[in-house]
């Protein structure tokens, strides 16, 4: 196994040392180009060394590919981690402007890339977007920033980068684990908490992905109760280190709300996760139809599924199924009471703000 480089940061005469001796501990982390040939190596390639005058020095893959080099056909700096290391340059990118947006073009210009090679790397190596990427990095400076019981929840908004606090409530963070819930949380701990609200008992439950559960009944020994009839096969335990996550679920009956962002772990089909994505991005104040989600989500036939998976949503409050309502401008049916229903959204288009708890 190679050890790690032998210096850190070295000078352009120390680099230029590892380099004449052909030193593989600094693969990876030194290159250098070639000007007379245009190709850059690494410092193990085993091609004849030219001039030190001819010689220029690259700590990664980018900037010698964005000077123009081309990689050594023989040594192949780039070899197996040119995508991995590209988007790591880029990611560090994002990480140092997470506080404006970073368009895909401003990506490519840095990697001399084309925008959808840009996009296409990040979903190979990473699985997701840039913009999702930087989304996610945002939400975690958010949730940070509200852990510090010092910090206002605007301050928080405004440091995590969010242009404003709608920004900050429309993320989208979903979970799918279905081996995780086929077997009805077999082998799954589940933590809950259980809080009062303005509407009746909330309780919230998660597992390390993150939230899974959010219940509203009139007593706490009701919530426990549906709770183990979600989960019938899962290790439940009372976890009042999730006291965070609920007040921030219980923000929710407030004027300024802070949960949207919280990590999910949730139950869901390829088309439940697009309609409670969609739910997720309604505007606070505002509602729609079944008919309408349906054809947001490209589906104008699929209503009933529609009102179907609005119905099965397991988070009431953070997924909103409450702002979907018939065709007719009546409230219709929702799982946990009409009442309830209006209550929430009286909340929220009233102008001042509702206290979180009775």
């Amino acid at each position: 196994m190679t050890s790690a480089m032998p210096l850190p940061h070295p000078t352009p005469d120390e680099a230029w040392t590892l380099i004449q001796t052909r030193d593989p501990r600094a693969d990876g982390q030194l290159f250098y180009g070639v000007r007379t040939t245009r190709i850059f190596c690494r410092p193990s390639c085993a091609s004849r060394r030219p001039g030190r005058h001819n010689v220029e020095f690259f700590s990664d893959l980018i900037n010698a590919l964005r000077a123009g080099y081309r990689p050594c056909k023989r040594c192949n700096p780039a070899g197996i981690y040119q995508e991995a290391q590209i988007v790591q340059t880029l990611c560090a990118h994002l990480n140092q402007n997470h506080d404006r947006p970073v368009k895909l073009a401003e990506l490519a210009r840095i990697a001399r890339l084309s925008s959808f090679t840009v996009q296409r790397l990040f979903q190979r190596v990473l699985g997701i977007s840039p913009s999702q990427y930087q989304s996610h990095k945002r939400a975690d400076s958010f949730r940070a920033s509200l852990a510090q019981s010092s910090t206002r929840i605007t301050d928080a908004i405004y440091d995590a980068g969010y242009s404003s606090p709608s920004r900050a409530y429309s993320g989208k963070q979903l979970g799918m684990k279905p081996r995780d819930y086929r077997n009805r949380g077999l082998g799954l701990a589940i933590g809950y908490t259980i809080g009062k609200s303005a509407l009746g008992q909330l309780l919230i439950a998660a597992t390390e992905e993150g939230l899974c559960a959010v219940i509203l009944t009139t007593t706490k020994e009701g919530a426990v109760v549906q709770l183990q009839q979600q989960f019938p096969a899962a290790n439940l335990k009372q976890s009042p280190e999730l006291t965070p996550m609920l007040n921030q679920v219980l923000s929710q009956l407030t004027e300024h709300p802070a949960a949207l962002d919280l990590p999910l772990d949730l139950r869901a089909t390829a088309f439940q996760m697009r309609v409670w994505q969609t739910l997720r991005a309604i505007p606070r104040g505002e509602t729609r139809t079944y008919a309408q989600l349906a054809r947001e989500i490209g589906q104008p036939t699929a209503v009933r599924a529609v009102a179907r998976a609005c119905a099965t949503n397991p988070a009431v409050i953070v997924v909103p199924c409450h702002r979907v309502i018939g065709s007719n401008g009546k409230l219709t049916g929702y799982r946990w009471g009409i009442d309830r229903k209006q209550k929430l959204l009286e909340i929220e288009s009233a102008p001042e703000a509702h206290p979180p708890f009775d």
